[in-house]
């Protein structure tokens, strides 16, 4: 029997009846879609039939408008940003098309594009993302972006399987890329260098009969060369976009045309119903991966408006003062980059004194309790807003900024609270995946109650949970669960060379995202779980490890956690990098010396780790299994150097199993430091999580 929820949706409505498991497939929960999409889905503007249109519409609607920009350095200092015009792109684009027609490129080409974010990267890819050029898009090549983090292995799997002819690189990446040879010359015809080519790098590549160009040369191939734009259509392939996964080898998800003018006209409506829709005064930072299609669909998004984009200077120490000089008006990050935001502003509180620490914590209690009553966050706490606020987050993120939006991972509830409140901007949670060009769920401006969810569907796709039996999750209970389905133009077109992966997810038009999700009585959704991360303990029980990080997580006391078991085992145990401020504290209060490093090799110092994360799973009411019983301190925080995530930092489970193994005695479970009969009281720290977001 099919059991539905009391309350009204107040954002989604059914279009779709639920379904009871038959033939073998499991239950699924009704269809639902955005309250925006009552009159039906909306369609692309008049005339927008590509990627290449997205831009070409805008170069002749501003063509004086500022495009692109980077920060001019003088006598070794960076200067102010300096600005390329939509026309002064478009020029530099047809040349640069022109030039990779002139290396025998045709329409269905490969073109590979290997670097950190610049201008060359949006010009010489397609359209107006910041990672497919914009040349790929007006003469119907196929843009293959690769990570800039990514390995020689990883790249030449990319080039090898993509068969890719010509590569833009990076300067720097060059000798990754010399490193494939000759395994990738079977393919790869001509490289190009977004900078300088040595003479040694180029006698290396005319050795295996490839040419090699730095950017200027490059451009000159195209002069006085005219070669006709082939006709294109919404179902061609503009890019093909190869996920890092966390075990194996990189999938090539095919994204056509349709799915990024579909989800560009979803997005238009819906920033137009929430009283925020884009300009052309608009300002973007480009610091995202331009590999990623987060900031891909971002870029397309605000070329599409004429807005402009700046890009950073590539080091993250640095991004700050970057964004000081831009000012931008839009701030899109990964949930690492607002969790060092948070951390930064939180020890600059707490290290303020007893005034401003009381100051800060009155506007923030009296805010919070406003917005909780409905108020919108302009409206909340002027006066605070005006003498706290602005100066505490405000001005730190250039003074302009009006909405922050967080994708890639899950964003922890403490933080989104912490900044929705703080930075006099709407700070908006969203969720989607490669495979569904980036745009699925958003939260929405001035709606607290969604603080930890990722909103409703954006109004350009139908969503539905299917049940889990084995994880006991149920899409037809009256708190639906289940694993998260999509289905629209959005998504992507399949699995390059790999139908057997695409017939896997795609299922009677159905994309099943492998993520588990929770409808909310507001139509909202909430993310609780990943379907495959799941093991079972020696006593037979299984732990849904994902959801149990998101609980742990909540703690104060650690920055980042990652909880392993095994069926040889009968409890968990877990890494976690231990948040510096707090650890710190408590080192002095219990009369412990040495620099941070040296405390957390301290055994010690797991004690109020371990009583923090015992103390919140009884919170929790998890079951006895679920409890952490022993933990390691890494310091360092889990990075991408080490390939312990992804480039959009999802935790990569095995390759975090392995180095752990090697680099500590974690896995021995005689070294467990167990929760000892009393439990450790931190006190109150200056400025937590909890005491934020109780």
């Amino acid at each position: 029997m099919v059991r539905t929820m009391a309350q009204k949706k107040k954002f989604i409505f059914e279009i779709e009846k639920a379904k009871e498991s038959t033939n073998g497939r499991p239950s699924m929960g009704p269809v639902y879609r955005s309250v925006l999409t009552k009159d039906g889905f909306p369609l692309p503007v008049q005339g927008m039939d590509c990627c290449w249109d997205v831009f070409r519409m805008s170069v002749e609607k501003y063509p004086g408008n500022p495009m692109l920009g980077r920060r001019e350095i003088v006598n070794l200092k960076p200067g102010k940003y300096v600005w390329l015009t939509y026309k002064e792109v478009y020029d530099i684009v047809m040349k640069v098309g022109a030039s990779i027609r002139s290396c025998g490129v045709e329409q269905g080409g490969r073109c590979g594009i290997y670097g950190a974010n610049c201008p060359e990267w949006i010009m010489s890819m397609e359209s107006n993302s910041t990672e497919p050029l914009q040349a790929c898009n007006a003469h119907g090549l196929y843009c293959i972006p690769l990570y800039d983090t990514l390995g020689a292995g990883a790249v030449e799997f990319i080039l090898c399987h993509a068969e890719i002819s010509i590569a833009f690189v990076e300067e720097t990446k060059i000798p990754e890329v010399l490193k494939t040879f000759p395994n990738t010359t079977e393919f790869l015809k001509t490289i190009v260098s977004f900078g300088k080519v040595s003479p040694e790098q180029k006698e290396e590549v005319e050795k295996f009969g490839l040419a090699i160009y730095a950017w200027d040369e490059f451009l000159q191939l195209g002069d006085n060369k005219q070669f006709d734009l082939p006709m294109k259509k919404k179902t061609d392939i503009c890019t093909i976009m190869y996920t890092s996964g966390t075990t194996g080898d990189p999938k090539g998800v095919m994204i056509s045309n349709d799915s990024i003018i579909t989800l560009i006209a979803g997005v238009k409506r819906l920033l137009e119903n929430v009283n925020e829709e884009l300009n052309e005064k608009d300002v973007y930072l480009s610091y995202l991966p331009l590999a990623h299609i987060f900031d891909r669909v971002t870029e397309e998004l605000f070329i599409s408006h004429g807005a402009s984009i700046g890009f950073w200077r590539g080091d993250v120490k640095l991004l700050i003062e970057d964004i000081g000089e831009l000012k931008p008006t839009i701030f899109c990050a990964v949930p690492r980059v607002l969790e060092r935001i948070y951390s930064g502003l939180t020890e600059k509180i707490s290290s303020g004194g007893f005034l401003k620490q009381s100051l800060f914590k009155i506007a923030y209690s009296c805010k919070l309790h406003n917005m909780r009553k409905g108020r919108k966050h302009v409206e909340a706490a002027p006066i605070a807003d005006k003498i706290v606020f602005s100066k505490v987050v405000k001005q730190g993120l250039g003074g302009n900024v009006r909405l922050i939006i967080s994708g890639a991972a899950p964003l922890a509830t403490h933080v989104e609270a912490f900044l929705r409140v703080v930075s006099c901007a709407h700070v908006l949670q969203g969720y989607g995946l490669t495979e569904s060009c980036a745009g699925t769920f958003i939260s929405l401006p001035n709606e607290l109650a969604m603080l930890g969810t990722v909103g409703p569907p954006v109004p350009n796709v139908d969503a539905c949970l299917e049940s889990v039996p084995e994880m006991e999750y149920d899409a037809l209970s009256t708190t639906p669960r289940g694993e998260i389905c999509i289905r629209g133009n959005t998504l992507f077109s399949g699995y390059y060379k790999r139908e057997d992966l695409t017939k896997e997810v795609m299922v009677d038009g159905w994309f099943h995202t492998g993520d588990i999700g929770e409808w909310q009585p507001d139509g909202s959704m909430k993310i609780i779980d990943r379907k495959k991360n799941i093991f079972k303990l020696s006593q037979g029980e299984y732990v849904a490890v994902e959801n149990l990080e998101n609980i742990y997580g909540l703690v104060s006391y650690i920055d980042s956690i990652w909880i392993y078991g095994s069926s040889f085992e009968s409890f968990l145990i877990a890494i976690v990098n231990p948040n510096k401020q707090a650890i710190e504290r408590w080192a002095e209060e219990n009369g412990i010396t040495g620099e941070f490093n040296s405390i957390c090799e301290n055994p010690k110092a797991k004690e109020p780790i371990l009583g923090e994360l015992a103390k919140i799973a009884k919170e929790k009411k998890l079951k006895g299994f679920e409890f952490i019983k022993g933990v390691h301190l890494d310091p360092v925080p889990f990075d991408i150097e080490r390939d312990l995530l992804t480039p959009t930092y999802k935790k990569k489970r095995p390759q975090l199993l392995k180095y752990y193994q090697v680099s500590s005695s974690l896995m021995s479970s005689t070294t467990c430091t167990e929760v000892q009969s009393k439990q450790f009281d931190p006190g109150e720290a200056p400025i937590s999580g909890e005491e934020l977001c109780p």
